[in-house]
């Protein structure tokens, strides 16, 4: 299961104060683990994506992003593809944001000012618009709300191949003592390395990934029903039963409002 190496373009200026960088990442390639002179946000509009630093791993959906300050090495991929958003930023524009990796809620607005500022990287800029879209982005990212953390990631070979499995296919139906058997350990061993290295149950996790994974299947357009049985579920009411307390509204709810939400921000961002 390994990964495919992808590098970054070479002719990238740096920051003064916003470089902005978009690009498709294929299914299971990766940017090998690196470090800038500069910060660093990562976010996809489209798909999930996965970033390592210091030790720590994250894996954000659309509303989203990881906040990388300059120095840290890390490493960014996505398992089944995304839409990648790239944002270096000077070390004097994001000396208010965090010293540490962080997660960060990606707000509409946020969203529709990067999709903005990758559409017009590299433009003629007269007026001064670049400027402002550059301005706006350094505040909403101030403003935004610094989550726990994305989707814990494995290190380890072994954990690594089951919680890869499981992301993949979210309907997988084998038991903890299946896993701890395929893997060559007891299922109390792997009940303890999945807890000491992820800080959540195995059962807890894999609740989690079928919340990430819907997110993405809705949000790509994918019915309610379908969607429940991509995702494992034995009934689109089961479905809508543990979206709805995970996410305190339906999957019908959650698209609308979703949808809302983007036309409200690129009206926003114009």
């Amino acid at each position: 299961m390994s990964w495919t190496p992808i590098s970054a373009p070479p002719d990238a200026p740096p920051p003064r104060p916003i470089t902005m960088r978009a690009q498709s990442i294929p299914p299971r390639h990766e940017f090998p683990e690196h470090a800038h002179e500069w910060h660093q946000v990562v976010y996809a509009v489209d798909g999930v994506l996965m970033a390592i630093a210091e030790n720590r791993s994250f894996v954000i959906s659309p509303e989203q992003a990881v906040w990388l300050p300059s120095g840290i090495r890390h490493r960014v991929g996505s398992l089944l593809g995304a839409e990648f958003r790239s944002l270096w930023i000077a070390v004097d524009s994001g000396r208010n944001l965090p010293s540490t990796p962080t997660v960060l809620a990606v707000s509409p607005l946020l969203k529709e000012l990067i999709v903005e500022a990758a559409a017009i990287e590299g433009h003629k800029d007269d007026d001064g618009y670049t400027d402002r879209v550059t301005t706006l982005i350094l505040d909403q990212l101030g403003r935004a709300r610094a989550l726990t953390g994305g989707l814990p990631w494995p290190r380890g070979e072994r954990l690594l191949r089951l919680c890869e499995a499981l992301y993949v296919d979210p309907a997988d139906a084998r038991s903890l003592d299946d896993w701890a058997k395929l893997l060559g350990m007891s299922s109390r061993t792997l009940t303890r390395q999945f807890e000491a290295e992820m800080g959540s149950s195995l059962r807890s996790w894999r609740r989690r990934v079928r919340l990430l994974r819907a997110i993405e299947l809705l949000r790509s357009g994918m019915g309610v029903t379908e969607a429940a049985m991509q995702l494992g579920y034995g009934s689109a009411s089961a479905f809508i039963f543990a979206f709805r307390t995970e996410m305190g509204s339906s999957p019908h709810a959650y698209t609308r409002n979703a949808t809302s939400a983007h036309y409200d921000g690129r009206r926003a961002a114009t």
